[in-house]
């Protein structure tokens, strides 16, 4: 099934409420043709919002515009708009059929039965129901309903396809297969999509950029993997994973260093003057103490995690720090270990080169 690739821009776009609340603050985004893109930050950060003004649901500030490809949508209503939509609790109709759920929004625009059933078919093929055509939404998995939601969607050739936090409803367990299984048929689809989340390795895993959101504001944009590892935003470094906060005396900036563990390790270059850094967790190398060149920490408290042991610091010159290591690693509370981290692992907490 061929579905149109378009981009979206979204220029100078605002939401100011009658009470005068700003949920959105004015707001640039461009989703390129056949892109998915997380909308991600926690609850009341505006991408709820965002989202409901792309779609045509609420009415944006004057001065802003809305784009699908090169249509101006901006005071188009949502029906006019071209948009498929899936939702938190699937809204799938109880009484119909997987063929019946699908084709529904085929039938209320007076498709033929024909046209109807081929469509219907090509979607039962790709998603991947086949022998489930006549099943209620009751006798599916949530795998399963999540897929017909989404044929049911995209049955209609949207223009864009937005998704409103579709997992935020499952155990863990269950979501983290499901967004494996969405990551796949959305990159099927080849369809221009949005996607609402507050969690970070659900949108990791399924978007190909993310749009981290704050207070109303897009506050950096890019690839799942290089917001994680160079965040222009203190926020977006805290928000994506976990970080250790580094602190830095008058005398270490003078001397362009950072004490760690009775050693020091020279700063970054553009970081030169920052009296904090930040370091995740699993950029700490740990190993036995006395080594040339590293640091010193005492173990406070080990905590087994499954696939990982994580490693309660304490340091000298440095507040606690937590560190990542191997399930097998030998030290446990009490034990002094070696510690070390590369420059090039040290992140900023200044707010002032954000994006």
């Amino acid at each position: 099934m061929e579905l149109e690739r378009i981009p979206v821009d979204v220029e100078n776009v605002a939401k100011t409420y009658a009470d005068g609340t700003r949920g959105l603050q004015p707001t640039h985004l461009h989703v390129e043709p056949g892109e998915v893109l997380a909308l991600l930050g926690p609850s009341g950060c505006g991408k709820t919002t965002l989202l409901r003004l792309i779609a045509g649901l609420e009415t944006l500030d004057a001065g802003g515009r809305i784009r699908f490809g090169d249509q101006d949508v901006t005071n188009k209503p949502v029906e006019q708009r071209g948009v498929g939509m899936v939702f938190q609790s699937y809204a799938l109709f109880p009484q119909l059929s997987v063929a019946a759920n699908i084709g529904y929004g085929l039938r209320i625009r007076g498709v033929s039965a024909a046209d109807e059933r081929r469509t219907v078919g090509e979607l039962v093929e790709l998603t991947r129901l086949t022998g489930l055509e006549n099943k209620r939404p009751a006798e599916l998995s949530g795998g399963q309903r999540q897929r017909v939601a989404l044929a049911r969607a995209v049955a209609v050739r949207p223009r864009v396809l937005l998704l409103d936090e579709p997992l935020a409803a499952l155990d863990a367990k269950l979501k983290e297969s499901l967004r494996d299984e969405l990551a796949e048929l959305l990159r099927r689809l080849h369809i221009t999509a949005i996607h609402v989340t507050h969690d970070q390795q659900e949108a990791m895993a399924i978007a190909d950029r993310l749009a981290v959101m704050r207070a109303g504001r897009i506050v950096q944009i890019g690839r799942g993997e290089d917001l994680y590892r160079a965040p222009s935003h203190p926020f977006v470094a805290e928000f994506l994973g976990r970080v250790n906060r580094l602190e830095r005396s008058a005398q270490a900036i003078a001397q362009g260093v950072l004490a760690f563990g009775g050693t020091t390790i020279a700063c970054p270059a553009d970081w030169m003057n920052h009296p904090t850094l930040l370091l995740r967790p699993e950029d700490v190398e740990i190993g036995a103490p006395g080594q040339a060149g590293w640091g010193t920490a005492r173990v406070e408290q080990r905590t087994f995690l499954g696939d990982r042991v994580q490693l309660r610091l304490s340091l000298a010159d440095q507040p606690g720090l937590l560190a990542d290591a191997v399930r097998d690693t030998p030290f446990n509370a009490g034990d002094a270990i070696g510690i070390r981290v590369q420059p090039h692992r040290l992140m900023t907490s200044q707010e002032e080169v954000s994006a």
